[in-house]
């Protein structure tokens, strides 16, 4: 397809067509490839990473303004690599700071001389009053190091006690924890697809796989939206402290 061709078909995309829509797309899957594996990346599978770049593609065709004078793909890469890189970052899997890279080495180092002080795990409050900085300081450190598997990062402390999203209890008090999480967080005041999301994930312990073919979307929906609503109860948690 020459230059002509396609500002034609993205002009009568933006206008609703969505033949000409399909025919950008199809036309430029081999640069979200291409995008895709420039990506070092194990953690993630490299159809999850294409179908984000393509997310991407499809904000390049809505915004892309045919009297830039450039070639579609020349501005359509960054849009692409930018989606991709969000998604890491919302997931922590992205490239962090050097500031916060020594932050987190002092607060393992934290975590473990407070730990055999005390006998015990030290909330995060405690390592931020120790460090002499702020709360969500710590948290962002602690987010940004590690991969979705932060979610055992405890979300709220109070009174020595901490709660954690993948906390694992015995059957029989399952009911209470669910209750405690409830009135702590007003985790009722979720819309209706996430407290759906947080009863299969961790009442009912279905892996993420399962919730999306549950709810009729892809598993990496299920990870963002997961991710979205931990942050959610964690803000309104910090709020309340």
């Amino acid at each position: 397809m020459n230059k002509e061709a396609v500002l034609n078909n993205i002009q009568l995309a933006q206008q609703g067509d969505e033949t000409a829509k399909e025919l950008i797309v199809k036309n430029n899957l081999g640069l979200v490839w291409s995008i895709v594996h420039r990506f070092k990346n194990n953690y993630y599978d490299k159809e999850d990473l294409f179908q984000i770049g393509c997310i991407g593609l499809m904000k390049a065709i809505n915004n892309f303004d045919v009297h830039y004078g450039v070639q579609f793909s020349t501005y359509a890469v960054p849009i692409i690599m930018g989606e991709i890189k969000r998604y890491f970052r919302d997931d922590g899997t992205i490239k962090v700071s050097r500031s916060l890279k020594e932050l987190n080495i002092k607060i393992n180092k934290t975590k473990e001389k407070l730990t055999i002080l005390y006998g015990k795990e030290p909330t995060v409050k405690d390592i931020a009053d120790e460090l002499e900085v702020d709360v969500m300081d710590v948290i962002e450190a602690i987010d940004a190091s590690y991969y979705p598997t932060s979610l055992s990062e405890p979300i709220y402390e109070k009174d020595g006690s901490t709660i954690s999203m993948e906390e694992r209890i015995e059957d029989k008090r399952h009911a209470m924890w669910f209750e405690k999480i409830a009135l702590s967080m007003e985790i009722d005041k979720l819309d209706e697809k996430e407290r759906l999301i947080l009863y299969l994930r961790y009442q009912l312990d279905f892996n993420q796989e399962k919730v999306a073919q549950r709810l009729h979307i892809s598993q990496v929906q299920v990870s963002r939206l997961e991710k979205k609503i931990i942050t959610k109860l964690r803000n309104h948690l910090n709020e309340k402290d």
